[in-house]
């Protein structure tokens, strides 16, 4: 005689999936993918993203370093002392953006003398990582800015192309792309504010 085999079976709960929480996954996701994108347009629509060659703004850009350029910044105010800005050597389209720091503005009178600059008779250097300038190039005799010009240097005066130089000069405001504000991570540096 046969008979039935005994089964276990074990009741497994239904699971029920909240639908709360699952709206509120979703809405966080939608928002976070709204605020990349709106981030993404607003720094590209009134900045760009460039990258520092060479050396000259050591030790607070290295070469390679990404940094951020806001672009609208100056249609609402002019660059002002200290200010580090990006821009195109003589307006060239074809070389890529220069990184300097602003040193005189529009009706300043710039000399370098023994090594160190002054602008409008007073030594400058706060931001200078050097004692002396070896090369003062064509700021040897004293040159006054234009309406529109600014006199920029490198952080690292000894080791920059910049207003000194004859193939420069001071910079044109129509040939300014922005002020450079943030620098992104790179190597051993960390992204931060531009000062």
């Amino acid at each position: 005689m046969f008979g039935k085999k005994n089964e276990l079976k074990f009741y497994e709960p239904e699971k029920k999936i909240d639908r709360d929480f699952l709206r509120s996954v979703a809405e966080v996701a939608i928002m976070t993918v709204i605020t990349a994108l709106l981030s993404y347009v607003i720094t590209y629509s009134f900045g760009l993203k460039t990258t520092v060659i060479g050396d000259s703004m050591e030790p607070l850009l290295i070469n390679g370093q990404g940094i951020l350029v806001d672009r609208f910044v100056y249609l609402l105010k002019s660059p002002s002392y200290g200010d580090v800005i990006a821009f195109r050597p003589n307006g060239n389209e074809n070389v890529h953006l220069y990184v300097k720091r602003v040193v005189a503005l529009p009706g300043d009178t710039v000399v370098i003398k023994d090594g160190v600059l002054y602008v409008n008779g007073r030594a400058e250097g706060e931001h200078s990582d050097t004692d002396l300038i070896e090369d003062p190039g064509i700021a040897a005799s004293e040159i006054t800015m234009d309406v529109d010009e600014y006199f920029v240097l490198g952080d690292d005066r000894n080791n920059s192309e910049d207003s000194r130089s004859g193939n420069i000069g001071p910079v044109e405001r129509k040939t300014v792309a922005g002020k450079a504000w943030l620098m992104l991570s790179f190597g051993d540096k960390k992204w931060g504010l531009i000062k």
